[in-house]
């Protein structure tokens, strides 16, 4: 099934937005460093406000596994991703799915997909920041590693780009950030609705293709 991420969420009425607007998962940003970053105690307010079926994915850079397994617990996350420069051997045994963010650097993926075991891979630019530039990544390269791996494509992504996006990279997914914001941090309602109703459009078009 194709699903839809819509990142870097910091407040409740963002939240549920997305959800209502046909969001499969909502993430959060648990990186201190990022303009998007929630706190455990935030995070965990924002998804007693949220119905039942939501899907919060936490998104994680160099945390201590401990805390990250505290933190799926304490906030009901549904997925764990992971953005840094982790040790896959810290994460074999975590409670729910684990996805892993890799990044085109000088023609290889990074880190190496070989060494991951995970529910998916979160395919995004090159950057020191850890994601959430808004840098595009090489859609042919997304393609040849979706056609090996099961694969997210994120990375520059806005309404007006995800279905040609997903035409090209034939991705399980799509995940957009700072393509749908006012500002960092927070949602342009408008841009939320039309990225969700484009990448599944586009979806259904590739779908009925193969």
């Amino acid at each position: 099934m194709f699903t839809v991420k819509i990142c870097g969420l910091t407040n409740i009425d963002d939240a549920r937005w997305a959800l209502e607007e046909g969001a499969d998962y909502l993430g959060f940003v648990m990186y201190p460093k990022s303009s998007r970053y929630v706190t455990p105690e935030t995070l965990a307010h924002i998804v007693d406000h949220l119905p039942e079926h939501a899907c919060p994915v936490g998104v994680f850079v160099n945390e201590e596994p401990i805390l990250v397994k505290q933190i799926v617990s304490a906030c009901r996350l549904a997925a764990v991703q992971l953005n840094g420069d982790e040790d896959s051997a810290d994460f074999k045994d975590l409670s729910v799915p684990l996805w892993r963010a890799v990044r085109l650097e000088e023609g290889r993926w990074s880190p190496s997909p070989e060494h991951w075991k995970v529910d998916r891979f979160v395919l995004d630019a090159a950057s020191p920041a850890y994601g959430g530039t808004g840098e595009k990544i090489d859609w042919k390269e997304g393609r040849n590693f979706a056609s090996r791996c099961r694969a997210m494509l994120a990375g520059g992504l806005r309404p007006e780009t995800v279905a040609e996006a997903i035409r090209q990279v034939r991705p399980i997914g799509v995940d957009v950030s700072s393509g749908v914001e006012s500002l960092p941090g927070k949602k342009d309602f408008r841009k939320v609705t039309a990225f969700i109703a484009h990448a599944r459009a586009a979806a259904e078009v590739n779908e009925d293709r193969m």
